[in-house]
């Protein structure tokens, strides 16, 4: 059999796409973000696997990649029984399932209730769903009624009235919910913002010109190739000050995570959007240094798959580059994609994200 199938699909084999290279990349990695977007097929061996497969790695000339596991079932290849590759959609579904019981309940259900409701063992069900969406399933709860009062917030007539319709016990509750999360106060997404005092710099970083701009909260810009007649666009109704000496620490302080794409976590950000758009950029957070989702994937995090779109547009409304890291977006194909500041910094993102 194994001799038969290597014969069989071989001849596929002479011509090497940049895709199929960027997909070796990612079975070398071990890159989760690509389970369920190709199989592996070991023609030696007769198997095909999971790119983030734990078994040691063939020879790339024994290798050929397929879109889906029933495409390389009907190469003659069989599915390793260690990584289980065709459970991927069996894992996502069990991560939608439980999204929906999360949005759906007026508590919080238990790790133990979602852990039952989709079959899996709390421990493994835990995994599986931190691995999909970043978070665990009390954080993703957590998030999700933070959610709903920022979107209570922008239609209550007080800031009071919106927090306890959100589910929160008291103000106290929501106010200590928020403490250091990045996003603006209950009163800033109230009246939209206005009246801020923004600090800005260019600074010359390995990527090219670096805009960076913050209030007293955190960073509100991070851009490149971008001056003062950009920043003024982006905040029309903000004052705009040139440098500042009690900015200059944090300015440095981007600048290095800049330049080591990966740190500067603990940087506080203030920005604005909508309830979704901070949304979305939570889940760009959430995505480890060094992988990648596509659009899709990222949709899924949010527990709507069919919002791909919606999900690029939030993207695209980002401020805050490498901080808040849209970069870690590609295609469905593999492929790099789109980014607002070119292709070559995006790709050299990726790649001083993955040495590290």
């Amino acid at each position: 059999m194994r001799h038969s199938v290597g014969k069989a699909i071989a001849p596929c084999m002479d011509t090497v796409t940049s895709l199929d290279a960027e997909r070796w990349d990612a079975v070398m990695r071990r890159d989760r973000s690509h389970d369920g977007r190709f199989v592996t097929g070991v023609l030696t061996t007769g198997i095909y696997c999971r790119p983030s497969c734990a078994a040691r790695h063939p020879a790339r000339r024994n290798v050929r990649f397929f879109t889906s596991g029933a495409e390389a079932r009907a190469a003659g290849l069989r599915p390793c029984k260690r990584c289980l590759p065709d459970d991927v959609s069996r894992d996502e579904a069990a991560v939608l399932t439980a999204i929906s019981a999360i949005k759906e309940s007026e508590g919080r259900p238990t790790l133990e209730e979602l852990a039952d409701l989709t079959a899996y063992s709390p421990s493994h069900f835990q995994r599986v769903f931190k691995r999909a969406t970043g978070l665990s399933p009390a954080a993703y709860a957590r998030a999700l009624r933070e959610d709903r009062a920022k979107d209570a917030l922008a239609q209550a007539d007080r800031v009071s009235d919106a927090i306890y319709e959100a589910g929160y016990e008291a103000p106290s509750r929501f106010y200590a919910a928020m403490e250091d999360k990045m996003g603006m106060r209950a009163s800033d997404w109230k009246d939209g913002g206005k009246g801020r005092t923004i600090h800005w710099t260019v600074v010359e970083t390995s990527l090219g010109p670096m805009l960076v701009a913050a209030t007293e909260v955190g960073v509100c810009c991070l851009s490149f190739n971008e001056g003062e007649a950009d920043l003024r666009a982006r905040f029309p109704k903000a004052e705009l000050r040139e440098g500042g000496e009690d900015f200059r620490a944090l300015f440095e302080q981007v600048t290095a995570a800049v330049e080591h794409p990966g740190t500067g976590a603990d940087i506080p950000l203030d920005v604005k959007g909508t309830a979704f758009q901070q949304r979305c950029w939570q889940a760009l957070r959430a995505i480890p240094p060094g992988e990648t989702r596509s659009y899709g994937q990222q949709a899924a995090m949010l527990g709507n798959p069919k919002a791909s779109r919606a999900v690029g547009s939030a993207n695209g409304a980002n401020n805050i580059a490498v901080l808040i890291p849209c970069h870690r977006v590609i295609a469905a194909d593999g492929g790099l994609g789109g980014y607002a500041y070119g292709t070559d910094i995006k790709s050299e993102l990726l790649k001083r994200e993955k040495a590290t």
